[in-house]
């Protein structure tokens, strides 16, 4: 198996002026032609430090690919740095000086001596043409190194490493090698306790390869096998997906790109339920996560966003009795705001949340403590204490996801009747 690094060259990512997509998009890529990335280095315009850079990345990596500084400027330095540590010279690829001799004199503009540098080539490299600028790009074989120069703008690296890089990686293959990964997605459970449950797979781990993430309130993992064959690695991936449902399978909500409003939206369309929602403390922050998806208005009806007891009361119909008694950080408020936004918006369901956010206590209920409040046709009204005690947008955004996981959890028991 070939390892890669990738080594993006400019100052101006460091000082974090530009963020370094390049490293991503490549990553992937490489993944499809079976090759490992286990560095990503950012060095800036400096040719000791990149001299330097290369030396380390040699010894650990049989492929180099450098993003940037193969423009017309003195600080772009990337191939005269590399063509110096090869000893090899550097001379002018005709194509691209044409080209860039054609573009001037199309304008009537006179060329400048130093756009004549994004024609220039280290010795003995495969050119790489770019269709959308005038930097040439490289591939060089040398002795156990394959280095690979790219310019930094994405709308020249993205076509030219797909269309020339790539194929030439593949091409000089000793043999293919696949690279599957699967993404499987947790609510409910902490990235520490998740790595903690699965401690024994992931210190003996080898192929599958298995990686925790902590997302925005939830926790990813990653598999990813390499074998020869799609279905061998698909396999591998199916063999330790299993191990891990086994384990923490009560907390798996979904896998690859599906995020839990998707799956939840998409479960209400199949049920052809229509849902409506009233917020306090997460000020509309649910309806706008519904709202991003197109076509929406077949389940959602509209809601309400009621932040102070005045407009619970004369907008949502929340008694008097019930905002005195028991205040608005209370299980009844959070049903009656349930149960109300669903008669008015003549829904199937109906969700609430009410609590505080934060900085400061409310009705003397601390800082996190949040109501979530469900409410559907043919079935008893439910509220849900939950308490996060973090700060203001956390508990939020906490609130929203737990709304969620809360409609997908009644969803899911309503399928399994229904197959019963």
């Amino acid at each position: 198996m070939r390892s890669a690094e990738i080594i993006a060259v400019g100052t101006e990512l460091l000082l974090g002026q530009i963020v370094n997509s390049n490293a991503a998009f490549i990553s992937k890529e490489l993944a499809e032609c079976g090759v490992y990335v286990y560095h990503h280095t950012v060095v800036g315009d400096n040719p000791e430090r990149l001299k330097k850079v290369i030396e380390i990345a040699e010894k650990r990596s049989d492929i180099l690919i450098f993003s940037g500084g193969l423009g017309p400027t003195e600080d772009d330095i990337t191939k005269q740095v590399l063509a110096g540590y090869l000893t090899k010279g550097i001379i002018y690829d005709n194509e691209h000086l044409t080209k860039i001799e054609h573009f001037f004199a199309a304008r009537k503009d006179k060329m400048s001596e130093n756009n004549k540098r994004q024609a220039e080539i280290i010795e003995g490299s495969h050119v790489l043409s770019n269709d959308f600028g005038f930097a040439a790009g490289m591939f060089l074989e040398e002795k156990a190194h394959t280095y690979i120069l790219l310019p930094g703008p994405p709308s020249e690296m993205q076509p030219m490493f797909t269309k020339y890089a790539k194929p030439l990686l593949l091409k000089n293959s000793e043999r293919e090698i696949i690279l599957e990964s699967k993404i499987i997605r947790f609510f409910g459970i902490g990235e520490s306790k998740l790595a903690d449950d699965l401690k024994d797979m992931i210190a003996t781990q080898t192929n599958p390869t298995i990686a925790t993430y902590a997302g925005e309130n939830e926790v990813v993992i990653r598999l990813t096998a390499s074998a020869t064959t799609r279905e061998e690695a698909l396999r591998l991936i199916a063999e330790t997906e299993e191990e891990i449902i086994k384990r923490d399978g009560a907390y798996i909500y979904g896998s690859g790109d599906v995020t839990l409003v998707d799956l939840v939206i998409q479960q209400l369309m199949e049920a052809n339920m229509t849902i409506s929602a009233a917020e306090s403390l997460t000020a509309g922050l649910f309806q706008a996560e519904l709202g991003g998806t197109t076509g929406i208005s077949k389940i959602f009806k509209g809601g309400m966003v009621t932040y102070s007891a005045e407009t619970k009361h004369e907008l949502l119909h929340v008694s008097k009795e019930t905002i005195e008694k028991e205040g608005v950080v209370s299980q009844a408020c959070a049903i009656e705001m349930a149960d109300n936004i669903r008669k008015l918006c003549k829904t199937d369901m109906g969700i609430s949340f009410t609590g505080v956010a934060g900085p400061k206590e409310l009705e003397g209920n601390p800082v996190g403590t949040v109501w979530i409040g469900l409410s559907v046709v043919g079935n008893p009204t439910l509220a849900y204490r939950y308490t996060f005690n973090r700060d203001r947008n956390y508990n939020r955004r906490r609130a929203v996801k737990e709304g969620f996981a809360l409609i997908k959890a009644f969803l899911d028991e309503k399928s399994d009747k229904k197959e019963k």
